[in-house]
């Protein structure tokens, strides 16, 4: 089932939920809303389930406007954070919860119920728990229970509002890499909310990056991270080096020291500020003519990679910049805790200093 969000507005009070929302969700889509608390993420989520009413603006599922069509008639299967399994019930009957409260005209009978229980309990790899009580189970199997209890009453679309937020490292990660190929064997049109970045560019097709009510930017995982469009964009998703100065020609003066751009838009002197992820930063000799000058602060060493903390010297006192390199350069380039080098950027995305925000909401929530 596809989905159209036109124009949504929600207020609470004087607080600007979601100022003006579209968004498009092709069928068969697993789509991740990614942003801070408060941007209006979940807001969103409950307006398309109908779970909540938006001021204005319009809900078109599968070509038909269902703004004013009740929850239980969209048929829309919302997963939530916490599971909300019932706890006095086993979970064969949690999962055949759904289907027992449908009309008696709509109700399967018994031995159908049982039959696609146990088969989405095989689904989601719980079948051998049917008779345990919530309680009796760790926190990702309740959460695979509760998306099971969820598709029992064949949701045309599957919305997820934090499903793995209350769960361990590693739990987290194991049932990401599961709800991607339960999607590729379901293809249910699904949205799922998240705050955190790593879970958003590896299960979903595409990311909606939302601040303050606002859409930043949409498109595939791969392209959000690589082009971002937004200060806040680049802000939020994953670590990023940040130079203040001004844009001259082909190059950015920093102070009394410059890095060379290479964007071509920059005729004019104008203030900027400078993006640049941590592995497009090369650590280079002090006496270099080019470069932010820095000073090495600690250097963090495991895995396949380095990661470099250091904080800026001259103008720059007060920055912190973060340098990522392999295991290789950073033993071919001997590099010491409190060792004065400079910074010199691969690439450099400018944005006017006004059209910056620095500090988007928290990345937590």
């Amino acid at each position: 089932m596809s989905i159209n969000v036109k124009n949504i507005h929600k207020q609470f009070g004087e607080f600007t939920a979601l100022d003006n929302i579209s968004l498009d969700f092709p069928s068969g889509e697993l789509v991740a809303l990614l942003g801070p608390s408060g941007c209006g993420k979940t807001t969103l989520l409950r307006i398309i389930a109908g779970l909540e009413q938006a001021d204005h603006g319009d809900i078109i599922l599968d070509g038909e406007n269902a703004s004013n069509t009740h929850v239980r008639d969209r048929q829309v299967g919302f997963v939530f954070q916490h599971y909300a399994l019932f706890k006095h019930m086993t979970i064969f009957d949690n999962v055949a919860f759904g289907l027992r409260m449908k009309p008696k005209a709509q109700r399967p009978s018994e031995s159908k119920i049982r039959e696609k229980v146990f088969s989405l309990l095989q689904l989601v790899q719980l079948d051998w728990l049917a008779d345990r009580f919530p309680a009796q189970l760790s926190g990702g199997q309740r959460q695979r229970i509760a998306l099971a209890r969820a598709l029992a009453v064949e949701p045309r679309v599957l919305l997820l509002d934090e499903p793995f937020g209350a769960l361990d490292a590693k739990v987290r990660k194991e049932l990401r890499r599961w709800l991607r190929k339960l999607h590729d064997e379901l293809h249910i049109t699904s949205i799922f909310v998240t705050h955190d970045q790593e879970e958003a560019l590896e299960v979903a097709d595409r990311v909606v990056l939302m601040d303050h009510g606002k859409v930043e930017q949409v498109g595939t995982p791969e392209a959000v991270y690589n082009h971002p469009q937004t200060p806040f964009v680049y802000s939020f998703l994953g670590s990023v080096n940040v130079f203040h100065g001004r844009a001259e020609q082909e190059y950015l003066k920093v102070g009394s020291e410059q890095l060379r751009h290479h964007n071509e838009s920059y005729g004019h002197a104008k203030e900027v500020f400078a993006f640049a992820r941590p592995h497009e930063l090369k650590i280079v000799d002090n006496s270099h003519h080019e470069g932010v000058s820095a000073r090495i602060s600690r250097i963090l060493s495991f895995g396949i990679e380095t990661k470099v903390e250091l904080d800026g010297l001259n103008e720059n006192s007060g920055q912190h910049y973060e340098v990522h390199l392999s295991q290789q350069q950073r033993e071919a380039q001997s590099l010491l805790v409190g060792q004065e080098i400079k910074l010199v950027p691969s690439t450099l995305a400018l944005f006017p200093r006004e059209a910056v925000a620095l500090q988007p909401s928290e990345k937590e929530g």
